[in-house]
């Protein structure tokens, strides 16, 4: 039988990889629609943004499997948490002219749903 501590390392090793897996999913988004000519030039370059996402990925990564930090997890499932407005609207109710098609949302809906769920059992199930 598992310890408590054990149970607590498993939950953040956890969210920390499907925090890793859904931050490649977003890095590799950026790039097509990048190579789509999707986003907008006005915003930088794309070379700076696939390194601050990056790095924004091994912070959290570090923080949820070597720190364990519980603080992590809850500011970024709080973080995280802001995206499910945007992702139902485009997913459920996109408008008539919409850029990308619902299923493009509906699939980001449930990498960040079963992401958030995997964030909120390390934040605060310990």
């Amino acid at each position: 039988m598992r310890t408590t501590d054990s149970r607590r390392d498993a939950k953040f090793r956890q969210a920390a990889f499907v925090y890793l897996h859904v931050a490649i999913l977003y890095e590799g988004i950026v790039w097509v629609l990048h190579g789509a000519g999707r986003l907008p030039a006005a915003r930088g370059p794309i070379f700076l943004w696939m390194v601050l996402g990056g790095a924004i990925a091994g912070f959290v990564f570090w923080g949820l499997w070597f720190r364990r930090s519980a603080w992590i997890a809850r500011v970024i499932w709080l973080l995280g948490s802001f995206r499910l407005p945007w992702l139902i609207k485009g997913a459920f109710l996109p408008g008539a002219g919409a850029a990308l098609p619902a299923e493009f949302y509906q699939l980001a809906f449930v990498a960040v749903s079963l992401n958030l769920w995997m964030l909120a059992r390390a934040g605060w199930d310990l």
